[in-house]
Formats: C-alpha cells, sequence, structure tokens
C-alpha cells in the first residue's frame, strides 16, 4: 500500500491491459456500425469497409497500447541500473 501512495510503483501498465480490451471492443462495435450503416443493409463494399475498421482499430489499439508499456519497461529499466548504481556506490564506500 505504501508504494501505490509514495509512487514507487506505478499503477498505469496494469491500467493499459483494461484499456487495451475496451479500445478492441470499440474497434469491434465501430467496424459492425460501419457494416450496417447503410440505406440498404449491409452490402459488400460496407462489409469490407465494416472488416477493415475492425482490423485497423485492433492493429491501432494494441500499437499505442505497447508504446505506453514500452515508456514504462523504461522507466523500470532506469530505475533497476539506478538502484544497482546506488548499491556498487555503497559497497565500494564500506
Amino acid at each position: 500500500m505504501k508504494s501505490a501512495f509514495y509512487f514507487d510503483s506505478m499503477l498505469t501498465p496494469k491500467l493499459v491491459t483494461g484499456l487495451y480490451w475496451l479500445l478492441l471492443l470499440i474497434a469491434v462495435f465501430s467496424g459492425f456500425s460501419v457494416m450496417f450503416s447503410g440505406y440498404h443493409g449491409i452490402t459488400f463494399e460496407s462489409f469490407i469497409l465494416g472488416l477493415l475498421s475492425m482490423a485497423g482499430g485492433a492493429i491501432g489499439a494494441r500499437i499505442w497500447c505497447e508504446l505506453m508499456i514500452v515508456v514504462f519497461k523504461i522507466n523500470e529499466n532506469l530505475q533497476a541500473l539506478k538502484d544497482s548504481k546506488a548499491s556498487n556506490k555503497e559497497e565500494t564506500e564500506a
């Protein structure tokens, strides 16, 4: 609990996974809405556009979420590097 109050651990990487699933659902629903948005019901063109909308939304959501995770992984690695340098400095001083 202390690490959450003092920002020792990050909460956002855990939330990115849930956000990814939400964005994936939005991509699927928007794809279906494109498929059924025409006056004549579902046509071949609207079906293909809906599939492309679903695929593009899913790929875009995945890329965006992966980029967010990469930023937090860099932060974790920098923290580990800082901690290892601090421990090495303490060992050399002792």
